[in-house]
């Protein structure tokens, strides 16, 4: 069965006065109820918390984090009745997800199982993050990155993210008249450079966070739609008409043939890339030695380290670094002081500097994922 995750918008939500609008939201609903129809597990990722709160309380904007939480805290009960409203018969469920429960392992596991079973149940599982309590500016990163994670989380297919604006474009088309919308892209790290800001005032992700988002997806084998047209447009790119800007998966190794059809082979597993897209910590710089065991697959041992920079913990995600180039991340076996005291070291040296440890490598191969190289690709194709 296939799976597919809807990220929207607060612009594919709201009116122009920034209140929920009901008839947006009544087919994005019907949308949901087709792709049960269609034999899809379909789970979605909605903005509009702070939207709701506003709409209920008559009440000025939101200005600062804390009554933004305060609009969030009264809007998201009010938002969840009205998807449950719109969605019947369908019962909907709801996630409110923080950000550890995405960068710590064990919160990843258990919100994966806890999706898993919702789906059993023949529910539809609406998900944000847990605006009441986040900080820094409401944000995970924004609802574009959650809803890669849980993309991931589910082991979706296809993340559909819809927004106001219908595709990925080769230039701005608001400054350029030129510019063409791309259809298809084989590799997201050959459009980044294409990212802008936010298009609606009523949007707070933009094209940066979307083409973001679709990088954490691609590495973990999942393509990306982007697109516009609510509810409408969802259930035709759920039947299969091509809409919007379609980005491929690579986190499959991908190959194309002479027709330019794509081939997949694993490349990362499910734990690689999840280490790939965890926040940086702090780095390493190691020798050559140390390069080439990485590559052959083997872990990374102290004495190939030559210098730790950052105050990280075990468990950490810290990168790689070999004359400046970033080469791999991984999950670290010592925090930052015991690494940097036993750097250069050799594994039977340890425990005359530390004590006993449960360690000799400083990055074991498991918790290790070398940086994806920039690979030669079929340019996009754009539409006309």
């Amino acid at each position: 069965m296939r799976r597919v995750v809807l990220k929207v918008g607060s612009s594919s939500l709201t009116n122009a006065q920034g209140i929920i609008d009901g008839g947006k939201l009544k087919a994005l609903a019907d949308a949901a109820r087709g792709a049960k129809t269609l034999g899809i597990e379909l789970a979605i990722v909605s903005s509009g918390a702070v939207a709701a709160g506003f709409g209920l309380l008559s009440r000025g904007r939101p200005r600062t984090l804390p009554e933004k939480q305060a609009y969030a805290a009264v809007g998201q009960a009010e938002l969840m009745r009205q998807w449950s409203s719109a969605c019947a018969p369908l019962k909907v469920a709801q996630f409110l997800l923080s950000s550890d429960d995405i960068h710590s392992r064990k919160r990843f596991i258990n919100a994966k199982q806890a999706l898993e079973a919702t789906f059993k149940l023949g529910v539809l599982p609406i998900v944000n993050e847990n605006d009441t309590i986040a900080t820094a500016e409401l944000r995970l990163g924004d609802n574009d990155t959650l809803s890669a994670w849980v993309a991931y989380l589910i082991g979706a297919d296809t993340l559909m993210l819809l927004t106001d604006v219908d595709g990925l474009y080769s230039a701005n088309p608001q400054l350029d008249a030129s510019a063409l919308k791309l259809e298809n892209v084989h590799d997201v790290r050959t459009v980044l450079h294409l990212a802008g800001e936010a298009g609606s005032a009523r949007g707070t992700g933009g094209m940066r966070t979307k083409l973001s988002a679709a990088l954490i997806a691609s590495d973990a084998g999942i393509d990306t739609v982007i697109l516009s047209g609510g509810g409408a447009a969802v259930q035709r790119s759920l039947q299969g008409d091509t809409i919007g800007t379609r980005i491929f998966a690579t986190g499959k190794q991908a190959d194309w043939d002479a027709a330019g059809m794509k081939t997949n082979n694993p490349n990362y597993s499910a734990r690689h890339a999840w280490i790939l897209h965890q926040p940086e910590r702090g780095q390493i710089e190691i020798d050559a030695g140390a390069s080439d065991a990485l590559h052959a697959g083997k872990s990374l041992l102290p004495s190939g380290i030559l210098r730790v920079v950052g105050d990280f913990s075990y468990g950490d995600a810290i990168t790689i670094y070999r004359t400046g180039q970033k080469i791999a991340q991984g999950l670290s076996n010592f925090n930052a002081t015991d690494l940097a005291r036993i750097l250069g070291r050799r594994s039977d040296e340890i425990e005359s500097i530390l004590g006993k440890t449960r360690h000799a490598e400083a990055i074991h191969r498991d918790k290790l994922v070398l940086m994806p190289k920039f690979r030669a690709a079929p340019p996009p194709t754009v539409g006309l």
